[in-house]
Formats: C-alpha cells, sequence, structure tokens
C-alpha cells in the first residue's frame, strides 16, 4: 500500500505522490479502515471461510488507496491538515452495535446520530444492530436516513427492535422503510427481528425499490409460509443477488416453495443458507429443483431440516451441476445411507475446488463409506469433513483415512459419536497426525478402550493440541453386536473348546446360550401348568 502511493503508477501520474515517510502513515490509516469493514462483514457469516471478507478487505484498500491519492494532492498544494484526508477517508462506516443491547429514544438518538447530519460526510455503511429503536428514537433517525440514503451501499437493521410491543416495533420498521426507500443498497440486515409476515410487509418500500442488491440476511425473523411468500412478492429485482440467507425461521414446506421462487431468478447467486427451517420433503424437493439453476453457488448449507432420501436423490442432481462449490453443508437432513451415497457420487464428479464437506446425523453407516470415501478422495482442496453422529463404525472410519491420506491442506476432521473403537480411531489417527496443516481430529463419543486412548494419546504425543477432548468416550458402551470383535477388530479365539479352530463370535455364544436357557424356563412354565 505504502509503495502505491509513492511509486510511479498511473494513479499517482495522475493525482501526484506522496513521500515515502508520508505514504506510509496514510497506508496504515487504509489498512485498519479497511480491515475493519471486512472484519464486520466476516462476522456476519461465522461458518464462512473468510474468502468473501477477503474480497472485500482488497476492494476496500483499492478504494481508499485512490482517495487518498486523489486528496492527498491537495494537501501538498493547498496544505490541508493531513487528518482532514485521513478522516474522510476512514469515516466510511457508522456502527452503533457495540456494547450491551440497550433501548434508544428520541434524544439519545439525537446525540448518537449526529454525526451523519454532517455535511459532506462520506458514511456508505450503516449498523443500528443491538440498539432498540422505539417510536421518537425513529422519527429522530428518519429523516436523517432519508438525507444520506442515496450514498449508503450496505444496512445492517438486524436487532433494532428487541422488546418493543408489536404495533410499536412495525410503527419502527415502516418508518426506517420510508426513510430508505429509493436507497441503492447492496446489503441490507433485517435478521433477529421477528419479522412475520407483517415485518415484512413493514419493509415494502424499501424492499420493492432495491434493484441492486446483493445481499440479503433474514435469519431468525419468524420468515413463515405467508412471510416467505411476502419476500417473493417484494423483492422483485434478484439478478444480482449473491447472497441469500433464511436460517432459522419455521417456513416449512409451502414456505420452501416461495422461497424457491426466488432462487429461480437469482442467477448470480453464491452463498444461500436455508439452514433450521422445519422444510420437510416437498419443500426439499422444491429447494433442490431451484438450487440446479443456480450455476455460480460457492456456499450451500441446508442443515437442520426434516429433508429424506427422496429430498437427497433430488439435491445430488442438482449438486452434480455446480462446478464452483466450496462449502456444502448438509447435516441432520435424515439422508441415509441411500441418500448420502447419491450425494457423495454426485459431488465426487463435480466441485473441484471443495474445502468444506458436512453430512453430520444423517444415520449414514459403513454402506455409504465407500462412497464417501472416494468423494473425499477426489476432492485435493478438503480442509473440513465432518461426519459426526452417524454409525460408519471401523470399517467406515478405515477408509475414509484411506481417502486422507493425499490430502495436505486437511484441518478439521470430525468422526464424534460414530460407535468408533479403538481400530478406527487409531486410523484416523495416524492418516492425520503427520499432516502440516492440521488442527484437531474430534472422535469423542466413541466407544474406544482405554488402550485405545492410550494410543492416541502416544500418536499425538508432539501436538497434544490437535487432538480433541475424549471425556465423553465410552470404553465400556455399544451393543453386543459392537463388540463381537477386539480392539483390533479381529474375532475372538475360543481355544479351550475342542473345535478350536473355528474362530466363533461371542456374540454367537450368548445367543445359542440364551436359547437353550429360554426354551428350558418356557418348558418349566408349561409343565408347572400342566401339574395344576
Amino acid at each position: 500500500m505504502t509503495k502505491n502511493l509513492y511509486t510511479p503508477t498511473i494513479f499517482t501520474q495522475k493525482y501526484g505522490s506522496l513521500g515515502e515517510n508520508e505514504a506510509s502513515e496514510y497506508a496504515k490509516q487504509v489498512e485498519e479502515s479497511a480491515f475493519a469493514d471486512a472484519n464486520q462483514h466476516y462476522e456476519l457469516e461465522p461458518d464462512g471461510d473468510g474468502s468473501s471478507a477477503v474480497q472485500l478487505y482488497a476492494r476496500e484498500c483499492s478504494k481508499l488507496i485512490l482517495e487518498v491519492l486523489k486528496k492527498g494532492h491537495s494537501v501538498q498544494e493547498k496544505g490541508i491538515a493531513k487528518s482532514q484526508v485521513v478522516s474522510a477517508v476512514s469515516e466510511t462506516f457508522f456502527d452503533i452495535s457495540k456494547g450491551q443491547r440497550a433501548f434508544i429514544e428520541a434524544d439519545e438518538a439525537k446525540a448518537l446520530l449526529m454525526p451523519l447530519k454532517e455535511p459532506g460526510n462520506a458514511y456508505t455503511e450503516l449498523c443500528f444492530s443491538n440498539r432498540s429503536f422505539g417510536l421518537g428514537a425513529a422519527h429522530v433517525a428518519g429523516p436523517i436516513l432519508a438525507s444520506i440514503k442515496n450514498q449508503l451501499k450496505k444496512v445492517d437493521l438486524s436487532d433494532f427492535v428487541a422488546g418493543r410491543p408489536e404495533a410499536e416495533a412495525l410503527d419502527v420498521m415502516n418508518i426506517f422503510s420510508v426513510a430508505l426507500e429509493g436507497s441503492h443498497l447492496t446489503c441490507l440486515n433485517l435478521s433477529d427481528n421477528a419479522l412475520g409476515e407483517k415485518g415484512v410487509r413493514a419493509f415494502e418500500k424499501l424492499l420493492q425499490s432495491q434493484t441492486i442488491l446483493e445481499e440479503l440476511y433474514l435469519m431468525n425473523d419468524g420468515i413463515s409460509e405467508e412471510a416467505a411468500r411476502a419476500v417473493c412478492e417484494l423483492v422483485p429485482s434478484t439478478e444480482k443477488l449473491r447472497v441469500l440467507q433464511f436460517h432459522n425461521n419455521m417456513t416449512g414446506d409451502e414456505g420452501a416453495v416461495a422461497i424457491s421462487e426466488i432462487l429461480r431468478r437469482c442467477p448470480l447467486l453464491e452463498d444461500f443458507r436455508c439452514s433450521s427451517t422445519r422444510v420437510g420433503s416437498e419443500g426439499g424437493v422444491a429447494l433442490s429443483e431451484a438450487l440446479g439453476g443456480c450455476k455460480n453457488l460457492k456456499k450451500l448449507d441446508l442443515r437442520d431440516n426434516m429433508f429424506s432420501v427422496e429430498v437427497g436423490i433430488k439435491l445430488s442432481e442438482a449438486l452434480s451441476k455446480h462446478e464452483y462449490l466450496t462449502e456444502v453443508y448438509l447435516s441432520y437432513l435424515n439422508l441415509e445411507d441411500e441418500g448420502a451415497i447419491t450425494i457423495a457420487n454426485s459431488i465426487k464428479e463435480a466441485a473441484p475446488l471443495l474445502g468444506v464437506l458436512e453430512m453430520a446425523g444423517n444415520d449414514i453407516t459403513a454402506e455409504a463409506a465407500s462412497s464417501l470415501a472416494a468423494c473425499i478422495a477426489a476432492k485435493k482442496a478438503l480442509t473440513k469433513l465432518n461426519l459426526s453422529e452417524n454409525e460408519l463404525k471401523d470399517e467406515g472410519a478405515i477408509q475414509i483415512s484411506k481417502a486422507l491420506e493425499g490430502h495436505d491442506q486437511v484441518k478439521e476432521i470430525d468422526m464424534s459419536v460414530n460407535s468408533l473403537r479403538r481400530v478406527g480411531a487409531r486410523s484416523l489417527a495416524q492418516a492425520l497426525v503427520h499432516k502440516p496443516d492440521f488442527k484437531l481430529l474430534n472422535v469423542n463419543g466413541n466407544f474406544i478402550s482405554d488402550e485405545g486412548i492410550d494410543e492416541l494419546r502416544d500418536i499425538f504425543k508432539e501436538s497434544p493440541e490437535k487432538l480433541g477432548p475424549l471425556d465423553e468416550n465410552d470404553p465400556e458402551g455399544g451393543d453386543d453386536d459392537d463388540r463381537e470383535s477386539g480392539d483390533d477388530g479381529d474375532p475372538v479365539e475360543i481355544t479351550s473348546h475342542p473345535f478350536a479352530e473355528i474362530q466363533v463370535p461371542l456374540m454367537s455364544i450368548r445367543v445359542a446360550v440364551t436359547a437353550i436357557l429360554l426354551r428350558k424356563w418356557i418348558f418349566v412354565i408349561h409343565q408347572g401348568f400342566d401339574e395344576e
């Protein structure tokens, strides 16, 4: 950044360059401002890998460097104070969300929003989250927002009417909506407001006036079937939409059908989240079919819905068309083996840049392990894999371990709660411990013996922080079928029997003995009845 401000470039030739020391000071200010914006963007997508935040950081740096050069020329010629230039460059983001949640009334709103009234301010982003606006505060904010709406690009109104009565909250929303009507926003966050259909329609003027919206967040908003239809109706322009998130709503099947209509109008969509939305098979199929047309999709999060094998199969058809996917979150969707297999086969042939794959809690057994392993083996960019809360057992863990052998970028593997024993856990540990970027193996909640736990700790003795906690492991857990093998997965030999060369699983012996005793017990009971 410093070099871009003082060395010859097409921009310094046009606007003039700065001295090296002066350029260094400005570069620090530019970097701090761009980083603050990027960090705030990253916090809005906690499950992301940070790539979009990095892109934002790069754009902001470039823009601010250009601003410094433009104003720096006037500094040299007119002697304007350097602090004025730095202030003009850095103050583009207005944020009142820090600190504890608080109610705001008219007097406090006047003081808080005073900087927005300063002539010539350069604010393009606003964050009013975590502050609950009452009707009086809204009447103060409305005219101020209306006066600067043409310069705004990003507005965060998440959680800004918390604790207010419904009637007051709706009036506040309407005031903000009218004030911002006609603005040209690229990002709008209305999350955490318990909107429902009434709340969505309270923002009608704002939503309908947006023509270049790129990001829309409606998380934890009570987006019911009716509210989803309202969103579909009131957001007419979605051609440029890249991010659409509906996490933690009560959307249901009919609501998902409405959302699928929005998806069909989003050719540039890169990030779609519809997790924890109570969507069942019908809605899941509708979403899957619509997602097939979103060819630019990079991140897909459908976790924690009431899907089915049928949805898994339909979703696999959509995933086969996506070559840009980098993150796929499909946990807790009732996919079972059939759904998991079809999805794994589709992803194997698509998504060469896949970095994150989550399919936890889907009742996946070792039957699907070979397909999962083949998919994983093909994804050389994989950094995070979560298959927790399934039934892959040792057989599945061994196949997954082999699939990970050539993956030097992998950082985190979660195989917790998979009925693993010593051999499966050991296989994973040995496959991962020496990878250069590896950070965490989670095999908690399994049935690993005490000796197996000691072995794991020995494998990770030079980097114990890479082995997750084992406090929920149960060495005595599992049913008899799980215990029919020894710690190393070998059948137990009965050496004292005349047929010692035959290897007999302990479970078979238990079943035989139980059957004999049961027959004898039934015979005795019948005999007693006959005597009576």
